[in-house]
């Protein structure tokens, strides 16, 4: 007969198998098998990540169009497409924006992509462009690793990249990976575990999915191009 020890063993054994699932399924959303595992651009800023995400979706756009829509992500831009009520519960101030403006469609290396308020949370709510290659890649670290990577030295707080692949004429693979911090002491590592993965999946599912309806949708109403508003 199983004592009750066994039985809460077994529990807690499945328990944590489905957790794994989960977790497993969330980092690689929407990947094929093959994604996960390939090597992408700006890999090798980040070559010692504890923790790698690869999450991505096919879109029904030329890579121009959906550039059009990624390059403006920024709280003093369009904002990121994402929960924007969630956001402003913590201060951001983040707009939506569903238009494409001229004076956002460019970024250059050394950008602060800015994910509040800059007079917030001490300045310290940003992101750098390390790489922007149009229509291609555009990837970002923090700003405490800036000058390491200018330096051409490594990431330790890992990056963050968006990367088209053009499928054909009309369609493009977008591919967002995330890097981890290399080396997180062991808090960190449970912290980043336990809550910065599953609340940046949910936000990043949100803002992957809302980018292809909006490069689908300004595709169909022919408004690649910056212009104003997309058609409903």
């Amino acid at each position: 007969m199983w004592t009750m020890g066994v039985f809460y063993g077994l529990v807690a054994a499945g328990a944590a198998a489905v957790l794994w699932t989960l977790r497993h399924w969330a980092l690689n959303w929407g990947a094929t098998a093959d994604e996960p595992v390939c090597v992408w651009p700006c890999d090798e800023l980040a070559p010692a990540a504890s923790e790698v995400a690869t999450r991505a979706v096919t879109i029904a756009a030329p890579a121009d169009t959906v550039w059009s829509w990624l390059i403006q992500i920024g709280q003093d831009r369009a904002g990121f497409y994402s929960y924007t009520w969630l956001e402003n519960l913590f201060g951001c101030a983040m707009p939506n924006v569903e238009r494409l403006l001229p004076e956002w469609q460019q970024r250059t290396q050394g950008d602060n992509v800015w994910m509040a308020r800059a007079d917030r949370y001490d300045g310290n709510a940003r992101q750098k462009v390390v790489r922007v290659d149009p229509r291609r890649v555009l990837s970002m670290a923090s700003p405490s690793d800036w000058g390491r990577l200018v330096r051409r030295e490594t990431s330790e707080g890992g990056t963050w990249t968006f990367i088209l692949v053009p499928l054909g004429a009309d369609t493009t693979r977008l591919v967002v990976r995330s890097r981890g911090p290399e080396a997180p002491t062991w808090w960190k590592r449970l912290f980043w575990m336990a809550v910065f993965q599953p609340a940046h999946f949910i936000m990043e599912r949100r803002m992957i999915l809302h980018l292809k309806d909006l490069a689908e949708k300004s595709r169909r109403c022919g408004t690649a191009a910056p212009a104003g508003d997309i058609c409903s």
